[in-house]
C-alpha cells in the first residue's frame, strides 16, 4: 500500500470546515444553516471592484509580475500612510491571499525544527502552515477570563531556546477578536529585540477595532524593521475572500528577495483578483464606515444574545468580527456535528467552529465554540434561539 508523507498525517483538518459534510447533507434535507462557523461576510463588496471585474477589456489574461502589478503596490503604499505605516512599492508583496503569505513567511525564515511562539487560541491555519514549512508552533494559552488578553512576557521567555526562531501575533486577533494594547506590543518589540526574533504579525482586520484601543502595527515598532513580517489580505476588508488576494509586507531585503524565490516558481498571484483589489482602494472610506458600523452592531447584538442564554458566556471582543463562546457542554466538536445531523428546530440549525481546533495544547476550548458574526442581525437572531432550543435538547439527551 502506497504510504501518506508525515506531513500529510500530521496536518490538521480544518475545524472551520471539517464539519461541512454534515451541513451539505443537511441542506440537501432542505435544512437552512446559519454559517457561523467561517469568517465569509455577507456584506456585498465595494461596487468599484464589481464594475472593475464587468470592464475588463483584455484578449489575453496575462501573467502579473511575480510580486504583483507595481500600479497596486504604489496604490497600496497609500492605503498604509492612512495607518501611519511607511513603505515602498519594493517592501510589497502580492500574495494569493494571506494564507500564502504565512505560508511563504514561514518558508523563507523558518528551518525544519525551528520553532515559533504564538498565543493560543489562534486562527487554526497557522498550524497548518508550520507543519507545510517543517517548524513546530509552540503555544501560550490566553485566559477568557482576561478576555484573551497576552499573556505574561515571562511565559514567552520560559519557552525560548536555541531553535526558537519568531513570535507570531494576530492583531486584532481571530478567533477571540482581542486588540493589543500598546503596552502589549512594547513587550513584545522588547523580546524581539533581545533575542533577536522574527515578529510574524497578521494584522488583516486593521480595519474593524470597536473600543478605543489604538491600533498598533509592528510595522510602528521601534528598532525591529529587520525583523518584522506583516500579514495582509483584502478578503475581509472588502468582503471579496474569492478573489485571494494578499501581502507580504517587510523591510528585510533578504527576506523579501527569499519569498520572492517562492512566489516565481508559483509564477503571479491572480490577475483578476488584482484588478478588483486596486479597484476597491478607490474612495472605500464610505464603504468601510459602513462595514464598520455594521460589523459593530452585529457584535454587539450578539454578544448580548449569547450572554441570555443560560449557561453560555462570550467576553466581548475588541475588534474583528469574531468571538469565542464557552457552551453549558462537555464537547464542542460532538455537539457541533450533532446540531447539523441530528437537531432541527422549525427546518433550521446552525454550523459552528468547535474551539478546539484553534488550540494546541490537548483539552483546552473542549466546551468553546468560535462563532463568527457575518451574518445580518435578523439571520443572527435566529442562529441564537437555534442554539438556545439546541443546548436544551442536547442537555436532555445528554443528562
Amino acid at each position: 500500500m502506497l504510504e501518506i508523507s508525515q506531513r500529510g498525517i500530521q496536518m490538521p483538518a480544518s475545524p472551520i470546515r471539517k464539519l461541512a459534510p454534515l451541513s451539505d447533507a443537511a441542506k440537501a434535507e432542505g435544512v437552512k444553516v446559519y454559517h457561523l462557523n467561517i469568517g465569509q461576510p455577507d456584506m456585498p463588496s465595494p461596487q468599484e471592484a464589481l464594475d472593475a471585474i464587468k470592464s475588463i477589456d483584455r484578449t489575453t489574461l496575462e501573467y502579473s509580475p511575480s510580486d504583483g502589478y507595481r500600479y497596486y503596490r504604489e496604490n497600496l503604499v497609500e492605503y498604509y500612510k492612512k495607518f501611519d505605516i511607511q513603505l515602498t512599492p519594493e517592501q510589497i508583496i502580492v500574495t494569493a491571499g494571506g494564507s500564502e503569505a504565512v505560508l511563504y513567511a514561514f518558508m523563507a525564515c523558518l528551518n525544519p525544527g525551528d520553532e515559533i511562539i504564538v498565543p493560543e487560541p489562534a486562527y487554526a491555519n497557522y498550524m497548518a502552515f508550520a507543519i507545510s514549512a517543517g517548524a513546530i508552533i509552540k503555544t501560550i494559552p490566553s485566559d477568557i477570563e482576561t478576555n484573551y488578553a497576552l499573556p505574561p512576557i515571562e511565559k514567552f521567555e520560559e519557552l525560548i531556546n536555541e531553535r526558537t526562531k519568531g513570535i507570531l501575533i494576530c492583531n486584532p486577533n481571530n478567533p477571540t477578536g482581542y486588540v493589543y494594547t500598546p503596552n502589549e506590543m512594547e513587550q513584545i518589540r522588547k523580546l524581539v529585540l533581545k533575542y533577536n526574533l522574527y515578529l510574524f504579525s497578521d494584522e488583516v482586520y486593521r480595519e474593524f477595532i470597536y473600543n478605543d484601543t489604538p491600533y498598533v502595527s509592528a510595522c510602528h515598532l521601534q528598532g525591529v524593521d529587520q525583523n518584522v513580517v506583516l500579514i495582509d489580505s483584502v478578503s475581509k476588508r472588502y468582503s471579496e475572500c474569492g478573489i485571494r488576494i494578499g501581502a507580504l509586507i517587510t523591510k528585510n531585503k533578504e527576506v523579501h528577495d527569499t519569498v520572492m524565490k517562492f512566489c516565481q516558481a508559483r509564477l503571479s498571484p491572480p490577475l483578476i483578483g488584482q484588478i478588483a483589489a486596486n479597484a476597491s482602494l478607490k474612495g472605500n472610506g464610505g464603504y468601510m464606515q459602513r462595514s464598520f458600523d455594521e460589523y459593530k452592531s452585529r457584535r454587539d447584538f450578539l454578544i448580548e444574545r449569547l450572554n441570555k442564554i443560560p449557561g453560555v458566556y462570550s467576553p466581548m471582543p475588541q475588534g474583528a468580527f469574531y468571538t469565542l463562546a464557552q457552551l453549558p457542554i462537555e464537547d464542542a466538536d460532538k455537539f457541533c456535528a450533532w446540531c447539523l445531523s441530528d437537531f432541527r428546530y422549525e427546518g433550521q440549525t446552525i454550523f459552528m467552529a468547535p474551539a478546539s481546533g484553534f488550540y494546541v495544547t490537548p483539552g483546552l476550548g473542549k466546551n468553546e465554540v468560535r462563532i463568527a458574526y457575518v451574518l445580518n442581525k435578523n439571520d443572527l437572531a435566529n442562529a441564537m434561539t437555534v442554539l438556545e432550543k439546541a443546548l436544551e435538547a442536547y442537555k436532555k439527551i445528554t443528562g
